[in-house]
Parts: structure tokens; sequence; C-alpha cells
């Protein structure tokens, strides 16, 4: 064994793990640490944005599209405090990365020294984190930390993958002690719990008896890398697909048998096949309120009498909201395969057993392509949302990534926006933190630095974190935000409008007098773009939109586009969404159906 100081050994473990980057900001608790991430910075990059919650963000992104868990490095005090926002997005999609914290001196605990939680128990930053990560570990001594470094690569990728934090007393970092640098964690995905016999038998007789069967798949089985499979099973057996946000890109988004999202703001084809389906076969998602139209029947699933096979690797996911008429523990990829290599055995169960119902999932797509389409094609000033991503999905690359904050844009990309490629739509959904879209592209431009990556972000959300344009100068990363300026917190201000009958206050900007009659306000995003060295152009006519975002994406520079978006169209509602007691309101497009 060598001595070693504590921040030596995180920094080869680090190392050793093959981690390429931290993500952090410095500070006076962590300072003992960065002579040794110095030391090592042939191998591992320390990258600083301007904002922790912003480093969290960028190793949430780098995680979803590598699958793959970097570090973050915050200080004592407000700087660790800064993660919670982003710890607990992370932790809400099952994305992994180590938050190593900063925390006072073990010889100070509990005697009230700068930043220190003393109220309930010395040095208590832990319990802040507690609901947010998947574990904490606070290794005091540096003898510690190699037990607590490979638990922690351990925990964050096994089985559902979430952020864990490390809690480290900032003597901890300079301290010495007889170690050895601890063996190499597993991968993410190295784990893989499969299904018993019994319960693919189970699986296929449920498939054997139905006659309009669907699949709902998400997160996991992106996490899962179970796409393949997927699409496998979707077209020998000719079942339709429905996705969560997070599950978009697992099958190809072209193909008929694709039908989107599910919801208030999902597609009309995909309430419809989940209002009428006879078993839904789920895999790797959970049921939450805004796909099953918070749980009222006949809006977007009618469980229980629609059966329902439910598999996912964590336990406590099944029957949650729904009890399965069969709940599988397993991993998205492996069920898969196993259903696939069992259909050899059943030839029963083929794709003609369900012609009837394909064909009847065709007309409801024909019948919402007809109410849709003639808008995306629209001319206008301001410019209607259906043509900002209409005219994305037609210039953009078949490989950019699109990382996607929280807001009303979100709604018109869940509804229509078709990823060619898995892990490339990159959504705050479980959360819908304001600021993950923003900051995400640069972690996900890190994590894929010749792939063209794409921020569309709200006015409000780009408000929050405007500072990721000079991060992007300073680290020469290309990566293009495209805001989706209304001069309003749009998503709020719409519900506000359709619940309390057009009342309006505190969801618009105003300058001077507020409120309906005001002058709008924003300020100028392509100047402040321009200010931090980085491309601006600003976008008022439907006709410019195409041509700015070409170049912007040719000219591989930080760029960010700020478009004026008409806020008075909304997304048309094919299910339906309650804020209780508040009543619901019905679908403006179909009618929910009980059988």
């Amino acid at each position: 064994m060598a001595t070693m100081k504590g921040g030596e050994l995180i920094a080869e473990y680090l190392v050793k793990q093959k981690v390429p980057y931290v993500f952090g900001i410095c500070g006076h608790g962590n300072v003992g640490i960065l002579d040794a991430l110095h030391q090592v910075r042939d191998k591992i990059k320390m990258v600083s944005p301007r904002h922790e919650q912003c480093a969290g963000h960028m190793a949430d992104a780098y995680f979803r599209v590598k699958h793959e868990p970097v570090a973050t490095l915050t200080s004592t005090g407000p700087g660790s405090a800064n993660m919670v926002m982003s710890l607990a997005t992370a932790l809400s999609d099952s994305s992994a990365f180590l938050a190593i914290t900063a925390n006072v001196p073990t010889s100070q605990a509990n005697r009230a020294p700068f930043q220190e939680l003393y109220a309930h128990n010395q040095a208590d930053f832990a319990q802040v984190l507690r609901p947010v990560v998947k574990r904490t570990f606070q290794p005091t001594r540096v003898d510690m930390l190699p037990l607590a470094l490979r638990q922690s690569f351990d925990t964050m990728v096994t089985g559902r993958p979430g952020p864990v934090n490390m809690d480290i007393p900032y003597n901890v970092f300079q301290e010495e002690a007889e170690v050895e640098v601890p063996p190499v964690s597993h991968r993410h995905g190295s784990h893989r719990p499969g299904a018993s016999d019994a319960d693919v038998a189970a699986a296929l007789d449920l498939l054997a008896a139905a006659k309009k069967p669907v699949f709902f798949i998400g997160h996991g089985a992106t996490l899962a890398e179970a796409g393949p499979e997927i699409t496998a099973l979707s077209k020998q057996l000719g079942i339709p697909v429905i996705t969560s946000p997070n599950g978009m890109g697992c099958v190809p988004a072209d193909d008929p048998l694709t039908l989107g999202f599910i919801g208030r703001n999902g597609a009309y084809p995909a309430n419809q096949a989940g209002r009428h389906a006879d078993l839904v076969l789920c895999i790797g998602t959970r049921f939450d309120d805004r796909s099953s139209s918070s749980w009222h029947p006949g809006y977007s699933w009618n469980f229980p009498s629609t059966r329902l096979l439910h598999v996912d690797i964590d336990p406590l996911e099944l029957g949650r909201n729904y009890p399965p008429t069969l709940g599988v523990i397993a991993d998205a990829k492996v069920f898969s395969a196993q259903l696939l290599a069992g259909l050899g055995q059943r030839r029963e169960i083929e794709a003609a057993h369900y012609g009837a119902w394909r064909a009847q999932v065709a007309e409801w797509q024909a019948e919402w392509e007809a109410f849709v389409r003639p808008n995306f094609s629209a001319i206008t000033t301001p410019i209607r949302p259906e043509y900002v991503v209409d005219s994305l999905q037609d210039v953009l690359p078949d490989d950019v990534i699109l990382s996607l904050d929280s807001g009303v844009h979100h709604n018109w990309f869940m509804q229509f926006w078709k990823p060619k490629r898995t892990q490339s739509m990159l959504n705050s959904w479980g959360y819908s933190s304001m600021g993950f879209g923003v900051c995400g592209v640069l972690g996900a431009q890190l994590a894929a630095p010749d792939r063209p990556c794409v921020a569309v972000v709200g006015d409000g959300g780009f408000m929050m974190a405007p500072y990721v344009v000079a991060t992007a100068v300073e680290y020469d990363l290309p990566c293009v935000w495209i805001v989706w300026n209304n001069f309003a917190w749009g998503a709020i201000r719409d519900l506000q409008y359709g619940l309390f009958e057009g009342r309006e206050l505190g969801t618009a900007f105003y300058k001077g007098k507020q409120g309906p009659g005001g002058e709008r306000y924003n300020p100028d995003f392509a100047a402040w773009a321009r200010a931090c060295g980085a491309d601006g152009v600003t976008v008022t006519r439907s006709e410019d939109l195409r041509g700015a975002v070409e170049q912007a994406v040719r000219n591989r520079r930080p760029c960010v586009i700020d478009v004026h978006v008409d806020s008075e169209v909304r997304p048309p509602s094919t299910g339906t969404w309650q804020l209780p007691p508040i009543p619901y309101k019905e679908p403006m497009f179909g009618k929910p159906w009980m059988g």
C-alpha cells in the first residue's frame, strides 16, 4: 500500500474508472483536491461552469447521452446547496453521476465553523441531499475512502441508475494514510436481471389472448438500450408502440407503428390506442399523471379492464398506480429478448392476429394528421409553434442531440418531434426543472463532441442560466440555443387562462405597466450572446428560421437564436391533466372512451 492524500486517492480512482470530466466550481472547501486533479489533468479535465446547478445538469445530460457517469465537485455550504435542483432532476429521471461535496473539517464539527449545518447533527449537509440522491456516503477518514468510492460507483449504476453523493470533510482531501486504490467498479448495464421462465410464459399467454395490444416504453428501455429488441418485437408482431418523452428515439420515430407520447399533450393516436387497447405491455416506464391523464379512466388508459403487463428493473414502480395483471422485475433489454425468443415456440402469436387493430390505429393516425398538418406550413409573424418544430425537424441533422428545457415549447416537442436516434432527446421529465435543457446541452456536447447539440429553451428558462453561453465560449463548445421567445411563462400562462377565465397575473413579461395591454418585454438575447463572444441572431419571420438554424449548425460555434413565437397558439390537448381540486378540461381533439 502507498501513502496517499485523500484528494490523490479520489483523483486516481476517477482515472481508474475512466471518468474523463469533473464538472464543478472551486471554493475553500474543495481547494484541497484541486492540486490532486491538477496532477492528473492529462487524463481528467475540470470544466467550471458559472453555477453549481449547471455542473449537475451537465453531468446528468452526459450520462443520458453516453450511459457513463462523470463527477461533479462543489464546495461546502451554498455551493453544494446549489446542487439540490440538478440532483433531484437526475434522481427523478434515473440518471447517474457522482456529486462530491465538501464539508467542514472533522476537528471543527459541531463548533459552528464557517458554513456548517449543525442544528440537528454535526456537519449535517448530507441530510439536505438525502431526498434527492440514491445514496450518500460520508467518509471522515482517508482510509474510509476506498470502500466509499467503490460503493458509490456500484450504487450509481446498479439496478435503476441514480446520482450518488460523497460528502467529504475538507481535511480528508489533504490528510494521508496507507491505502490502495480500490478495484474498478462495474459499468452501467453489466448487471441485467431477467424474467423467470414462468413469467415469460405468462406474458406470451397474455399476448396470445389479446386482440388489441400496445407497447408503452420509457426511460428504462432507453437506459437498457433495448431499442433493437423492442423494435424487433413491434415489427414481428405488428404491435404499435407508445413512448414516454424519455423513451422517444428508442424505436424508429418515423415508423407507422410508433405512435408517440400519450396524455394531455400526447398525440391523438397514442391516446386512442391506450384507451382502446385490451393489453398494455409497459416496459421501463411508470404511469405518472402526465402520461395517464391524471389517472382518469378513459382519457388515456382503461385499467383494470385493460390487462397490464408491467416490466421494470425497479420493483417499487410495479403497481405504483395501476395493479398489473403480470408484474415482472427485469431489465428491459433482457426481457424483450426473452419475449422474442419465446415467440419461436408460440406460432399462434403472429402479426396477422392483430391486423384489424393496426387498421384501426392507421385511421386514427390519418385523422390526427389531417387535423394538425396544415399549420406546419403556415407562414406567420410571430411564428406558429408547429412551424418551429417542423423547421427544426427539416433542417437539423439526423444525429442531432436535442436538449429540451421545461416550458410550453416542450409540450409541442412531446407531441410532434421525431428523434432519429436513441439517447438524443433529453428531457427533464420527472422533476421538470427549468435550466436542465439550458445547461444540459453543454454536457451533451462534451459527451458527443462530433455531433450537433441544440437546446430548445423557453425565454423564462434561458434567463435562469444565461451564463451558459460564456461557458460555451470559454471551453469552445459549439452548442446552439434556440430561445422560444413568447414573452411569458407560457405553459403557466396557458393554465391560468384556461382554468381561471382568462385572467392573468405574474405569468408574462412586461415593461412598465404590468398585465394585458402593457408593452411585452424581454432582453435582447442575441445581443447577450454577442457580448459573451458567441453568435447571436433574432428571428421574427417564419421565412428566416430554417436558414438561421442551418447556418448556426454549420458554423460550429456557440450561438443563440432568439425566435419570436406566437404565444396565443396552444398545444391541442388529446387527453387531460388535473390540478386537484380544480376541475379538469376535456380534450380539444378526441373524446374519452370507456369501452
